[in-house]
Parts: C-alpha cells; structure tokens; sequence
C-alpha cells in the first residue's frame, strides 16, 4: 500500500501540483549568498553574503539591506540607487541566490535521504519528502509538520493515505522555512503460532486478521482458524486477550495467535 502511495505522490510531481513545484520569489535573509550582475556593467558583478542584519554592502552605493525582500524586490532597489546615484542611467539588475542559507526545511524520519534542504519557492509536503528521496520501506502513512513561529511551537498531522486517496491535492499542506517533517514509522502487527511465517509486519490500513493470516503465509499442517486470539493493549495499557472473527480489523501493535488443532 506505502508503494502505491509513494507513487501517487510522484505523479501529483510530475505533473506539478497547482504551481507549488516552481520556484517562485522568497524573502532573501542571513546567511544567503547572492550574485548580483548589471547588465552591461561587468565591474559591477558582486556575489557576497548577507550578513545577520539583512544587508550587503554594493560597489558604489555602499550598504544596501535587502533583508526580508523578494529578489525581485531587492533588484529593483539596487537598480533605484543606481539610477538615483547618478551611476548608470536604466540599470538592469539580476540577482541569483547561489547558496541559499536562510530559507532551509528539515526532512526526518523513514525518508531515504534525511537533512537539510533549501527551500526555493512555494512548496507542499509532497515536494520536500520527493527531495529527500521519498519514503523508505519502514515508513508509514502520515507525517508531522513542526512549524515555528514568534516562539510557538505547532505540529501538524497528515494523513498522506487520505489525501492521496480522496484526490483532493488541495489538502497537500505547505510547507515553510525552518519546518520540520517528521515521516512516522509504520504501524506494526504481530503474528506467532501455527503459522507459516510468524513475526512482524507492517500493518496496512484496513487489514482484517484473516488478512494477517495470508501475510504471515497461511496456516500451518497443525494450525486452525477456530479460537484466533488477539493481545491488545486497553486504553490504560493493560494487554488484553480477546477472541476475534477473521473479518475483525486489526489494530496497531496487535498480537494474532494462531492454535494448534487437536483434531
């Protein structure tokens, strides 16, 4: 099921959900480096980074804050001094951000390439796990967003299978700097006793325990399905043992025991 999610999410890429794969202006800010070529003016190509307050200082104009400003923004403000200075007189100003620092997204957990990554325009949740590689085999089908802001601390939980289920790539949350996405482990479920290939399993939604019984390969030559047993953990964490029918849904960290038959 976590493949065929893994390559819905890939198409929604492909085919560039709404216009959240393009790059679009972000706010310059500490730490990024930037190239700022004039055209026609090639001693007035500086590439520097910005300093903690925003600002970078230009040939000619001096100190110039560009911090919290779009590229776009901070082009036409160099341009404006230019002109204003008396240096050129329609100056076309072009700024590339080369190491962008400021604008950075954290990808953590069943991702096959965890760390850092800049965020270089709009972006949903689909977009940063693609370039972390995607979800790894242990991975499950949500995610947490921790998102940070003037000292608040908000976490967001996504249920991937949903919205790639439902069709609505609308729901795909956005992501912003300095996020953190956490792809949770996938639920498990257990099963020991006469069956072919006891142990773990990752459990998918909607698996019934007759479901559980083909995942771990059937029974055995001794096993049957009269008297199927499940330890399940109650609301206080007590384990408990309860008798189940083969439609029964499983939950996670669910234990199937399967008897031996006597007869």
């Amino acid at each position: 099921m976590m493949r065929k999610i893994l390559l819905l999410l890939a198409g929604l890429l492909i085919a560039g959900v709404g216009t959240s794969a393009m790059a679009e202006d972000i706010p310059l800010g500490p730490g990024d480096v930037i190239r700022v070529n004039v055209y026609g003016s090639q001693d007035l190509t500086l590439e520097t980074r910005i300093s903690e307050a925003g600002i970078i200082s230009y040939p000619l104009i001096g100190e110039v804050k560009v911090g919290g400003m779009s590229t776009s923004q901070a082009e036409r403000k160099i341009a404006d001094l230019l002109k204003k200075g008396g240096y050129l007189v329609n100056p076309q100003v072009n700024i590339l951000v080369t190491t962008p620092q400021s604008q950075m997204i954290s990808v953590l957990g069943q991702v096959y390439k965890p760390g850092r990554y800049p965020l270089d325009g709009k972006r949903n949740v689909a977009d940063v796990i693609a370039l972390a590689g995607g979800v790894n085999p242990d991975g499950g089908d949500t995610l947490t967003i921790v998102h940070s802001e003037n000292g608040k601390v908000t976490r967001t939980l996504v249920d991937i299978y949903s919205v790639t289920h439902n069709g609505d790539t609308s729901e795909l949350p956005l992501v912003t700097a300095n996020d953190v996405i956490y792809v949770e482990r996938s639920l498990r479920f257990y099963i020991y006793g006469e069956v072919q290939r006891p142990g773990m399993y990752k459990l998918e939604r909607g698996t019934t325990v007759l479901q559980a019984l083909s995942v771990g390969g059937g029974l055995t030559t001794r096993g049957t399905e009269r008297g199927l047993k499940v330890k399940r953990r109650d609301a206080e964490g007590v384990l408990q043992e309860i008798d189940v029918k083969k439609e029964d849904l499983l939950q996670a960290d669910d234990v199937v025991y399967v008897k031996e038959s006597w007869f």
